[in-house]
């Protein structure tokens, strides 16, 4: 019979694997509580005009590589392609607005589309990433920057770069993208097939191409700071002034651009030069317009989503986080002494202290390799003499060196090493 393995484009978390997303995962919620944000978690199905609606039904998100399917109260579902659009959801939805003027959300989580795999994207793929709903202000813009910073630093990544830039107010980005269109229209067959559709749709897609060609042809067309309003200007200055202020260096990219119509003022992206051309952590921007068009009070929003599995990958070379607690192996050779042991383990469970308890009942020689296979610091062993004695024999096993103390010590025995 053949194996039922997992789909294209998921891949399991291995033990050895999940030591590292965890890490990653407890670096997010210490750094993002030193910031005052609070966890939400929301559900991995939405109805789809969530989706249609907050991202956009012409964006290839929507319209190529969501999974979705028609459930039996005929309303569409659709697995999460992006988490920024539920936890706007849920903000509306709960009223949290109400609880206070100032919502500073983070979540971590799977999301979900039918896109080609590729190093560090699958079709099922983790974010993190942070909301922070109802401040209109530049300050707030470089929070948000300054905690995905912390984050990536914090985890050992420290060949990090941050793009800025700004995207104006409404008038700038209606302006900027019918002189944008105008210009790229006579280059139309110059386009590749997807900027072509982003032509007529969401211009400002093209400005994000890898195709070099297009990146000439960009090179000579109007730039958005042109169509900038006096109060855009300063608006991104105060942004600058704010990191500055932080110590972050940054580099002003005019190219760095959200497509949807609800984006407005600051965007900006964190890369590593370690993941080659696809080489960014961390994206995001503010978002003044989408609680509105979701059905809540017009109210401003500025956020970023990182992708976990790049951020592991640019981590690879970083120096390792120690982390390690003491381990102890529990032997028994004796069978009415198994309740015994089950029994210390526990106690020294209590104590912090990690125990894996041999149950294979394995030859001694078995058990003593598997002890030092998985990394144990010592050896505690019960046969029968120790048994008939009370006694347990304890082993250091990178001094290789043993000693037998009475069971009723062993406790104290090993809260001297610990405390």
């Amino acid at each position: 019979m053949n194996q039922v393995r997992s789909i294209k484009g998921t891949h399991d978390i291995l033990p050895e694997q999940s030591i590292h997303w965890q890490e990653l995962e407890n670096q997010i919620h210490k750094t993002a509580n030193l910031y005052g944000y609070g966890e939400i978690r929301t559900p991995i199905i939405e109805n789809a005009a969530l989706f249609n609606r907050g991202v956009g039904q012409e964006t290839d998100i929507v319209s190529k590589e969501m999974y979705s399917w028609n459930d039996r109260d005929k309303s569409i579902i659709s697995l999460r392609p992006e988490m920024t659009a539920p936890v706007v959801r849920s903000y509306i939805q709960h009223n949290l607005g109400s609880n206070s003027l100032l919502q500073r959300l983070y979540y971590i989580g799977p999301s979900f589309r039918r896109e080609r795999p590729q190093k560090g994207r699958q079709r099922q793929f983790h974010q993190f990433g942070v909301e922070a709903i109802g401040s209109n202000n530049p300050e707030q813009d470089a929070e948000v920057i300054s905690l995905g910073w912390s984050i990536l630093k914090s985890f050992g990544i420290d060949t990090i770069e941050l793009k800025i830039s700004s995207i104006g107010s409404h008038s700038c980005r209606t302006n900027f993208r019918a002189e944008l269109i105008s210009y790229l229209s006579p280059f139309i067959r110059e386009l590749s097939e997807i900027s072509q559709r982003r032509l007529e749709k969401n211009p400002l897609r093209i400005l994000d191409t890898k195709n070099e060609q297009e990146k000439l042809i960009l090179k000579s067309a109007p730039k958005i700071e042109e169509f900038y309003t006096e109060e855009d200007k300063n608006y991104f200055l105060k942004v600058q002034q704010c990191i500055r202020d932080l110590k972050i260096p940054y580099k002003i990219d005019p190219l760095l651009v959200r497509g949807l119509d609800y984006y407005t003022q600051t965007t900006f992206e964190i890369s590593s030069k370690d993941l080659g051309a696809q080489d960014a952590l961390l994206g995001g921007g503010r978002y003044d317009g989408l609680i509105k068009i979701l059905g809540g009070k017009d109210t401003p929003a500025v956020g970023f989503a990182a992708g976990m599995e790049r951020i592991l990958i640019a981590a690879e070379k970083r120096e390792r986080i120690n982390n390690k607690i003491l381990c102890v192996y529990a032997i028994c050779t004796h069978d009415e002494s198994i309740g015994s042991l089950q029994k210390s383990s526990e106690e020294l469970r209590s104590l912090g202290i990690k125990v894996i308890c041999e149950t294979l009942r394995r030859s001694m020689r078995a058990q003593m390799r598997e002890a030092n296979k998985c990394g144990a610091d010592f050896a505690i062993i019960i046969g029968e003499e120790e048994f008939v004695n009370e006694t347990i024999q304890v082993k250091n096993l990178s001094k290789g060196t043993q000693e037998s103390i009475k069971y009723q010590n062993l406790i104290t025995y090993f809260k001297s090493l610990t405390f």
